[in-house]
């Protein structure tokens, strides 16, 4: 413990040697999240915790030192919500990874390191499903998409993480351990606490551990293809899509997403497309063939000048995973900003169109792909770190989508979360008075404000 500085040592000694790095090298994997904040700062230490004990003592030494406190998941965090801070802990949540399984009451109980498919496997070997399905289910941890209440691919029917919690295990930032609800699907008992600390984004208390309500697994999807001259095309057929049925799957991509994705790996795209949607279909026995046969001949009405279907379900995930590659491969075009922001679906074509004129107008790439089954869209803002010029358009860009959004209505943030980049942009869509309560809450919880400062508030 010679290389631990005199202020964490009484933080050592309350974990295990190795879980609490302080050199440099080993700091900088945990500094940053997907969204890699420029301003990123530089951590006092890193504690990768292996229990809840662990958790509290942390919290207890957090607030005897007054030390800030910033959480993390596995990293994949799209808004900067996890960036490293000047001086505050990164309590990194990574190596609590347990997945238990409860077929009788169809529930997962979880720790926060746990990954998103990790809980999609343990419950499919009972025939179960958990259906909170963001594209990067692969690597985003069960803590982050707590911490954001993430959506996804599947959220238009199947809804989005809160709508799977019955219970959360929370530390706070004084080090006590809250225990809400449990297995049971139905609990109104007291002030619903629960759902304030989902989507909370660290702010608040540290997650430890969720139950999970699980349901049964699905048959295979019918799927959908359709290709539009234009995402506005596209944009109407979701509009009367949703008006006749309530698809288990609805994505969409512009032109840009689609060719960034072909040339990231060819799948078969219509590079020419103006836009693409991907819909599909669970609905019980015939209904499903009946329901993407409706589909199809909606693409058709509403502009579609190529529509394929396909019962196989492996042939239908190709698709699906061409949509979830799409910010990966956009990566590959420069510098991003992603944006998630959200409408009403019939407002839908008005935001697509917005956005396509701010990139115009500030002369910035901005690929768009989207959940838009529920009206939640992915602007991508692409730029040239290196060109101050670039950098400025992009961030004008970036704080004119969302001010787009709010004008209709909408929101800045469908499920990446306000974080640290987009909180300038918070007061406008919810005005002083909420943003008041907002702050009392905070205060109430965290009156040091010890937990993730600089994020969301």
């Amino acid at each position: 413990m010679a290389d631990i500085p005199a202020h964490l040592s009484e933080l050592a000694a309350a974990v295990e040697p190795g879980d609490l790095l302080t050199d440099p090298a080993s700091i900088e994997h945990y500094r940053r999240d997907f969204a890699k904040d420029p301003a990123v700062g530089m951590p006092c230490a890193v504690l990768r915790a292996r229990s809840v004990e662990q958790v509290v003592a942390a919290m207890r030494w957090a607030t005897a030192t007054r030390t800030p406190v910033v959480p993390r998941g596995a990293g994949s965090g799209l808004s900067g919500g996890s960036s490293a801070v000047d001086g505050a802990l990164t309590l990194s949540l990574d190596r609590m990874t347990k997945v238990e399984i409860d077929v009788e009451t169809r529930t997962a109980r979880v720790e926060p390191g746990a990954l998103n498919i990790d809980v999609k496997r343990a419950a499919r070997v009972h025939g179960l499903w958990y259906p909170p399905d963001p594209s990067s289910y692969e690597i985003c941890s069960i803590g982050g998409n707590l911490a954001t209440n993430a959506g996804g691919l599947c959220c238009v029917k199947y809804g989005v993480t809160t709508d799977y919690v019955l219970g959360l295990d929370v530390v706070l930032a004084d080090g006590r351990l809250l225990r809400l609800g449990g297995r049971q699907i139905k609990d109104v008992a007291g002030l619903p606490l629960m759902k304030l600390f989902v989507g909370s984004e660290g702010t608040l208390g540290v997650i430890t551990g969720a139950i999970l309500r699980l349901v049964p697994a699905l048959p295979p999807p019918a799927t959908v293809v359709a290709s539009f001259p234009t995402v506005t095309e596209a944009a109407s057929a979701v509009i009367a899509i949703g008006e006749r049925m309530r698809a288990s799957m609805m994505e969409l991509m512009d032109n840009t997403s689609i060719n960034a994705v072909e040339d990231l790996r060819s799948m078969g795209l219509d590079r020419s497309a103006g836009g693409l949607l991907i819909a599909q279909s669970d609905a019980p026995g015939s209904a499903r063939t009946e329901e993407a046969e409706l589909m199809a001949s909606l693409c058709q009405r509403h502009g579609a000048t190529e529509v394929f279907s396909t019962d196989d379900p492996e042939e239908g995930e190709l698709f699906t995973a061409a949509r979830r590659a799409a910010i990966f491969a956009i990566e590959r075009r420069g510098a991003l900003l992603l944006e998630d922001v959200g409408v009403a679906v019939p407002l839908l074509p008005r935001l697509l169109s917005g956005i396509s004129q701010i990139a115009e107008r500030r002369s910035v790439e901005i690929p768009v792909v989207a959940h838009a089954g529920d009206g939640n869209t992915h602007p991508i803002v692409v730029y040239d770190p290196a060109d101050p010029a670039s950098t400025a358009n992009a961030n004008e860009a970036f704080a004119e989508v969302m001010t787009l959004a709010i004008s209709l209505g909408g929101t800045i943030t469908g499920e990446h979360g306000v974080g640290r980049l987009k909180k300038a942009a918070l007061p406008h869509q919810l005005g002083e008075d909420v943003m008041d309560v907002s702050r009392a809450i905070k205060a109430a919880l965290d009156p040091l404000g010890l937990m993730n400062p600089g994020a969301v508030l």
